[in-house]
């Protein structure tokens, strides 16, 4: 018997899209046969990486992950012209048709059902090498966590696929609690940290350093809202820590010599980078046009809010980071306060080689870096302890030397320097999308929304928790009203 079947929500919940395909059940994922070799293992997580990496539709390849951050202080849109999805997310009122949501939606759950396949089924693998299949399963499962990961802290409820085989019992899926949710990605996140190797088998690959990584931000944001379970903290202090004592050995260090080198990828500073190898399937469409003012040609699709670009601490990162003089086709050039939307660009999002206004870009796109880790363990130590020790001190300091700024004074509390880091972390993550999540988690969405320059977006009404979470996309809340 065939299903109609839409191309949302992996193709297992069975759910809306305004493309649709006939299929036959079954065929939706490869089963045990197809996976009873260690090459039909490869091919299946070769699968599950790619379907993060295509643009406009699936995955981080589109300004998806952008957009929907923008409840930040450190993003903003243009004011009119055709943004209205983009402002939705600025202005706390989007709805649930709003498609900028369907990438990470539609790729997260399409990588799920792919590993949940490798998952289920790789005991079927005859021969092969063990380890390498360990490898394979290993990875599978860090992919598997990093989605359910940012699943949970985008949408807070969301379902849990039980099996990579569609069953119309999918179609009234309950949605799971947080708590639930997260105790899945830690059980994934184990048996990676167990499984993946020291040495990434290929770039774009996560090595054992990854998932500890990976790992240790999942007990940062479970310490925080909505888990609030401050005992996270300790976990993630000792979590990253473990990274740092073995860099060495996961070939991991802050890039210190240009640092917008580090967003073209490749640098001894990428902990997880999805590499989108060139090809235009698999093309980064938020570098480029996307983030140049229309004055240059570009889209305005983003840029930095003005109240966090004034506070952002002068030096050489803060010059790496924002364009604020721009050069009109006539070969004048205007500062930032003269382009139409009277605001700067992220500079660090248009350092593709060749053409700066082109938009589609070879870049990779950077998910975590190294100074994620020495930022969550200087933060995780201090809140653990209430006292950062010399380690916190090195860890923050490393990352604001690099930026041209001073130590952080000897002698702060605990909570002084927890807020510091947080602050730091802003700035070095501008625009990279952590900000929003370290807001929500830290439950200061409404006081960093508080107070914006008049030239910025003004929310649309009171903040609220509510707020923190998006709606489930309406053409799959449409066909299960569990959703």
């Amino acid at each position: 018997m065939k299903h109609t079947i839409y191309l949302a929500l992996c193709l297992v919940l069975a759910a809306g899209c305004s493309k649709e395909l006939t299929e036959e059940p079954r065929g939706l994922v490869a089963g045990k046969d197809a996976l009873s070799s260690q090459a039909g293992l490869e091919t299946a997580l070769t699968g599950a990486y790619g379907s993060l990496l295509v643009p406009w539709s699936s995955g981080f390849t589109s300004v998806a992950q952008i957009a929907m951050t923008m409840g930040g202080d450190d993003l903003t849109t243009h004011p009119g012209s055709n943004k209205e999805e983009f402002r939705e997310f600025d202005r706390f009122n989007v709805s649930s048709l709003n498609s900028r949501m369907n990438p990470i939606w539609l790729g997260c759950y399409k990588t799920i059902q792919s590993t949940t396949n490798i998952i289920n089924n790789y005991t079927s693998v005859q021969g092969g090498n063990q380890d390498s299949v360990r490898a394979i399963v290993g990875e599978a499962s860090f992919l598997r966590g990093l989605c359910y990961y940012w699943l949970t802290r985008l949408w807070g409820e969301v379902p849990v696929i039980p099996s990579e085989k569609y069953s119309t019992a999918f179609l009234s899926l309950k949605k799971s609690k947080p708590a639930d949710v997260y105790a899945l990605i830690e059980a994934d996140l184990a048996r990676a940290e167990e499984w993946v190797p020291n040495v990434r088998r290929s770039s774009g690959r996560p090595n054992k350093g990854s998932v500890k990584a990976l790992l240790a931000d999942v007990y940062l944001t479970e310490a925080g809202w909505p888990l609030k379970n401050q005992a996270k903290y300790a976990q993630a202090a000792a979590k990253a820590k473990e990274v740092i004592d073995n860099r060495a050995a996961y070939g991991f260090d802050l890039y210190r010599d240009n640092y917008l080198k580090i967003f073209a990828g490749g640098t001894v500073e990428d902990v997880f980078t999805l590499f989108t190898r060139g090809q235009w399937i698999t093309y980064n469409s938020f570098y480029g046009l996307s983030t140049m003012p229309e004055d240059e040609g570009g889209w305005s699709d983003f840029f930095p809010e003005l109240k966090f670009f004034n506070n952002f601490p002068a030096g050489p990162r803060k010059d790496a980071t924002f364009s604020t003089q721009f050069t009109l086709s006539n070969g004048t050039t205007i500062s930032w306060q003269q382009t139409t939307t009277k605001h700067p660009y992220y500079k660090k999002f248009t350092i593709q080689s060749g053409a700066r206004n082109v938009y589609m870009s070879a870049n990779p796109v950077i998910m975590m870096r190294y100074a994620h880790v020495l930022l969550i363990y200087a933060e995780a130590q201090a809140r653990s302890t209430g006292t950062p020790n010399s380690d916190a001190y090195t860890a923050v300091n490393a990352v604001r030397q690099r930026a041209g700024l001073t130590g952080l004074p000897d002698g702060m509390s605990g909570a002084d320097f927890a807020a510091a880091v947080v602050s730091e972390r802003a700035w070095e993550f501008a625009g990279e999308w952590s900000r929003w999540f370290d807001l929500v988690r830290l439950e200061q969405v409404e006081a960093a929304n508080a107070g914006k320059d008049p030239g910025d977006l003004q929310p649309a009404g009171a903040i609220t928790k509510a707020s923190y979470w998006m709606p489930i996309p309406g053409a799959d809340a449409l066909i299960n009203p569990n959703l």
